[in-house]
């Protein structure tokens, strides 16, 4: 399907509905735009009266995420300022993971994040799981929801939840805490239990059977004779062979500059292929056998790495599996991406791996909102606990006047390594030339 007419398409249905709209002031009352953007809001928001009767817990859930908040916000400030000292000792180039998109969470614009449905899908879904947490927690501490509504443009792009300010300028203590803390927490715990979801959902999936070549090396045997990555191996030299130590075995009696055929399986087909075997790489192994420049993808060893990710330390290597191109990162990319490793998984029914990608997506985006939220920074939620918690502390201590100023150079601080950390790989680029 070709989908950039239907996009031009669905923009300009869009560009026209919100100009006869905003011309002729319909549901004026409901609908404001901003720029390009439209708000859909309304008043009706009893929806969050419902969790009152839940007060006791959610109270107790919202003290705990602000105590996971808190953790967080002092471990991010560390990471950011271990990650500005990391940045003058390496003097990146302004690529990659420095590059100032990819800084941003934006799908599509972002390199590492892809513009697909299931990114897209769990994008609104965060969004919406964070402001529900502060209209839910508005209302279980008694503080008026005055509306709530969608950002739209073409799609729902965004959500937002509109707390009285007047109510909410009264509040005090924790019950502004936890307001604030609220849309972290659930970004957090959704997240989790997304990862959660995913790790047990592919417990589903069977490995294929037989050796599944991952990748060829450059400039020997494999590449020259044309055998593509993530192809299985049916025979050598018309010897069936089930696992990787089978090809082993046969090549074991072979020499660099023999020849040996190999019959390989990629997308139904099934070819043969003639290689004149390589000498061994020294960096690899002293070995006087041939060499055929293959790497071996393990989908039994995927899965039980997946399986064995239900714990902070399996979760961090989630996390990074977006960014990790390379390595052991690599394999596990099938829970992002379509990838043309999943072919050598048995899966228990059609569309599983797009339920896996938008769990990983879901959960990485979560915990990724969760994550820079708790940043201690006016105006991100964690800054705001932190404006609240050392206006309470000064407070007590009757020296009330500073806590601006502290709320305001910590803040200031944080944005000055953010803002170091974009640009100061652009000007060590222009410094190097």
């Amino acid at each position: 399907m070709e989908w950039l007419p239907v996009l031009i398409t669905a923009v300009a249905l869009y560009a026209a509905v919100a100009l006869i709209i905003r011309q002729k002031g319909y549901f004026s009352e409901h609908i404001m735009f901003y720029g390009p953007i439209m708000a859909v809001k309304t008043m009706s928001v009893g929806f969050f009266d419902r969790f009152r009767k839940y007060s006791t817990f959610l109270r107790a859930y919202a003290t705990f995420g602000v105590l996971m908040v808190i953790v967080i916000s002092v471990v991010m400030t560390i990471l950011l300022v271990l990650s500005l000292s990391y940045t003058f000792a390496v003097r990146p180039e302004p690529t990659g993971i420095y590059a100032p998109q990819n800084i941003l969470l934006i799908p599509g614009l972002n390199e590492y994040v892809p513009s697909t449905i299931a990114v897209w899908l769990a994008f609104v879904v965060t969004i919406a799981i964070h402001e529900f947490g502060h209209g839910i927690l508005s209302r279980v501490e008694n503080i008026r929801v005055r509306s709530m509504g969608a950002l739209l443009f073409v799609l729902p792009i965004g959500f937002f939840v509109e707390p009285d300010e007047e109510e909410l300028s009264q509040a005090r203590g924790m019950k502004k805490i936890r307001m604030f803390g609220a849309g972290i927490t659930n970004n957090i715990v959704v997240g989790g239990l997304c990862f959660v979801a995913l790790i047990l959902l592919m417990g589903l999936a069977a490995p294929a059977a037989g050796p599944v070549i991952g990748g060829v090396y450059q400039n020997y045997s494999a590449e020259q004779a044309g055998i593509p990555a993530y192809s299985l191996i049916h025979a050598v030299n018309g010897t069936s062979v089930s696992t990787p130590a089978d090809v082993a075995a046969i090549l074991n009696s072979t020499r660099p500059g023999d020849t040996v055929t190999l019959t390989i399986g990629h997308q139904g087909v099934i070819s043969d292929y003639q290689l004149t075997l390589s000498e061994w790489p020294e960096e690899l192994a002293n070995r006087t056998t041939g060499f055929m420049g293959v790497t071996y993808y393990d989908p039994a060893l995927v899965l039980d790495t997946i399986k064995g990710s239900i714990s902070p330390i399996g979760f961090l290597r989630l996390l990074t599996v977006p960014f990790d191109i390379g390595g052991f990162g690599n394999p596990l990319r099938i829970l992002a991406l379509d990838t043309a490793a999943q072919e050598f998984y048995s899966v228990p029914w059609a569309g599983f791996f797009g339920i896996i990608h938008f769990l990983f997506w879901c959960g990485w985006i979560n915990i990724s909102v969760g994550l820079f939220n708790a940043i201690p920074m006016v105006p991100l939620d964690g800054g705001y606990i932190l404006k609240e918690g050392v206006d309470r502390l000064f407070e007590r201590r009757g020296i009330g006047r500073y806590s601006l100023y502290v709320v305001t150079f910590i803040s200031t601080l944080m944005i000055v390594i953010l803002f170091s950390l974009i640009m100061l790989p652009y000007l060590f680029s222009l410094t190097a030339v």
